[in-house]
């Protein structure tokens, strides 16, 4: 990996200057669920009553008149602590914070300049309080490119975004520079798409220019999908006009006239605040006709889509943009050659979108600093799971799963939460698409082809981590429901082939599997992986091919041993009782509606296993623990 450049920022250096000061309310989705609008409600309530005049929208001149501006920001990045505010220029960062503790950070902080520690964070670690993002590791660990106004811009103000330098790169795509120089610096940057594949954004761009023709189109692939994947949704909460400047740098450069932003429905927010971005950007002149008083024209619409995974497919989703039902066609022709309505068209997704804006802006020499030679710049994850720290996260290319775990997510947890140093077991990487990683993967610097090479992949950036106590089979299981149930059923090998391999895992974990079953179903996966007609099909099996390269000795407990090692399997679970820890209480034998439990008072009991039905009501039962699950 490449040695950070010092010009680009992590969370704790991208905070704009403030003479005055300046509350910024999270409002990306994870804080609005957690009460945020309640919060921000109440600081403007209380500043107001303060007898300061109160301000909506951040300017910089009313920082000179004792105003306090109360803006909302997106997604301000650790969201297991929300609701965040940040205060400026202090650079305090607040976490769990509830309307009835605004009265108290205004006449501490706002009147006093004092902190109010109980909101601040706590490092699981140490058990350090951090006054703000430079001093914790999960903030200032981080390198900043997409996300570097993300968090602390008002995603509703089209001046503010403008005042951080919003559409020079654009107006600087339609007023200097020629389609051929636009794309020959994209793939002079080395930048690949975002949304999983990872191709070389310039050449599909070239390809598209190249294509004869006056109608093309732009789409920006807004539609994801992902379990446990938010990092496109918080882009568009939290910076809008990025997307959609992005988006009319990649209509000049293939000549395009029309663009389209497919997004799903489901992400409300994120589509209310794109629509008004649109609607602000068309008001300005900024799309529409004459762009910038040029001769070139540019038209954006928005495409709800209605959920559904397979439209992340680029032919999918040009097929639902033309009103057709969303399903894969064939390729090649490829869609820079044949897209929407057979026209040349370019799809990428919000996160490579925004990343152009940084690479006119900055030019491609300094977007190659950082990450590797084969994959520069940086790349956004969702971090789930068991970690200490979740929320979303941007690192550079190359950096290490270690670093994320545990440099960034502050370490493994157990099932109550609590730091579990030798707890790591997993990390799904990609999606439901992507493939498991190992303890022996931590030391891997994260980029496509080392990814690839191992089985897995970076997808869309979806990463969850797992705990010892996570059984890997019921894991895979999880992620085939999923691809299973959006499979299209347009082609039989992912139609009937998912669900087959669902079935031989339902086997495998209720305990009917046989020596037949596990050659079986990896049989099936690669057949699966190879005739598939799109994406979804050919990646779906990757959960349960990795977890059988990397966890086969759980694959062969369960279906050998009848056990799950994890102990998280209802059909294959032993129960015992401790002798150790039994009182004889029968407690246990009153609630076994099966009669399996034998024993005399004050004496150790027993379970008959013949009998036991693995309920679990014994269990739950005994006030001493002495129910354990092998």
């Amino acid at each position: 990996m490449r040695s950070q450049d010092a010009s680009l920022p992590n969370a704790a250096g991208r905070l704009p200057h403030v003479d005055g000061r300046r509350v910024i309310v999270c409002s990306g989705t994870g804080c609005r669920a957690n009460g945020s609008e309640a919060v921000y409600e109440a600081f403007c309530r209380e500043v107001e009553a303060t007898g300061l005049p109160v301000v909506m929208e951040f300017s910089a001149e009313k920082t000179h008149d004792g105003s306090v501006p109360v803006t909302r920001s997106g997604c301000q990045g650790i969201c297991s602590q929300a609701p965040l505010v940040t205060i400026l220029p202090d650079n305090i960062l607040y976490m769990r914070v509830k309307p009835e503790d605004v009265a108290e950070i205004v006449g501490a902080t706002l009147g006093e300049g004092k902190l109010v520690e109980r909101l601040l964070y706590r490092r699981p670690d140490t058990d350090e309080l951090c006054r703000g993002a430079k001093d914790i590791p999960f903030l200032n660990r981080q390198t900043h490119v997409v996300l570097r106004e993300v968090g602390t811009l008002n995603p509703e103000s089209l001046d503010e975004y403008i005042r951080h330098g919003g559409y020079a790169a654009a107006r600087k795509a339609y007023t200097q520079m020629s389609p051929e120089e636009i794309c020959a610096e994209i793939s002079r940057s080395g930048l690949r798409g975002r949304g999983g594949g990872g191709f070389p954004t310039g050449r599909k761009w070239e390809a598209a220019r190249q294509q004869p023709g006056p109608k093309k189109y732009v789409i920006c692939n807004a539609d994801e999908g992902d379990p446990g994947a938010f990092m496109n949704c918080s882009v568009m909460e939290g910076n809008p006009h990025s997307v959609i400047e992005g988006l009319m740098i990649a209509a000049r450069a293939i000549g395009a006239d029309e663009a389209y932003v497919y997004i799903r429905a489901e992400y409300p927010l994120a589509v209310r605040r794109m629509k008004r971005a649109v609607a602000e950007a068309r008001e300005a002149g900024f799309l529409g006709n004459k762009v910038f008083d040029t001769e070139f024209n540019l038209h954006c619409e928005l495409k709800e889509g209605a959920g559904a995974f397979v439209c992340g497919e680029e032919t999918a989703m040009i097929a639902s943009i033309e009103g057709e039902r969303g399903m894969p066609r064939p390729k090649p022709p490829f869609p820079a050659q044949s897209g929407l309505w057979g026209k040349p068209t370019i799809i990428n997704n919000v996160e490579t979108l925004a990343q152009v804006v940084r690479i006119i802006n900055d030019g491609a020499d300094v977007f190659r600093k950082v990450g590797t030679q084969a994959a520069p710049g940086t790349k956004t994850f969702a971090l789930t799971g068991h970690v200490a720290n979740t929320g979303l996260i941007e690192v550079p290319f190359g950096t290490t799963l270690r670093e994320v775990v545990f440099g960034i997510g502050g370490g493994v947890t157990d099932d109550a939460g609590n730091i579990d140093p030798d707890g790591f077991k997993a990390v799904q990487i990609g999606g439901p698409s992507g493939g498991c990683l190992t303890r022996e993967h931590l030391d891997l610097p994260l980029d496509y082809d080392a990814l690839r090479s191992v089985g897995a992949m970076v997808g869309s950036g979806g990463l969850v981590v797992m705990n010892r106590h996570t059984c890997m089979v019921s894991v895979a299981r999880f992620f085939m429901d999923f691809t299973q149930r959006e499979s299209c059923g347009k082609c039989v090998l992912c139609r009937e082939g998912t669900k087959q391999m669902l079935s031989l895992l339902d086997d495998i974990l209720e305990g009917r599997a046989d020596e037949t079953t596990l050659p079986l179903l990896q049989k099936l996966g690669a057949a699966v992986a190879k005739g598939s007609l799109c994406g979804l099909g050919k990646t779906a099996p990757n959960p349960v091919l990795s977890t059988l390269r990397y966890f086969r000795d759980e694959y062969e407990a369960h279906v050998f041993d009848k056990t799950c090692p994890a102990g998280r399997c209802p059909k294959l679970r032993k129960l015992r009782i401790s002798a150790e820890k039994c009182k004889g209480c029968g407690a246990c034998i009153r609630v076994c509606s099966v009669h399996a439990i034998r024993g005399e008072k004050k004496k150790p009991h027993q379970i008959d296993e013949t009998l036991c039905i693995k309920c679990g009501a014994c269990q739950a039962a005994c006030k001493f623990d002495a129910v354990e699950v092998y």
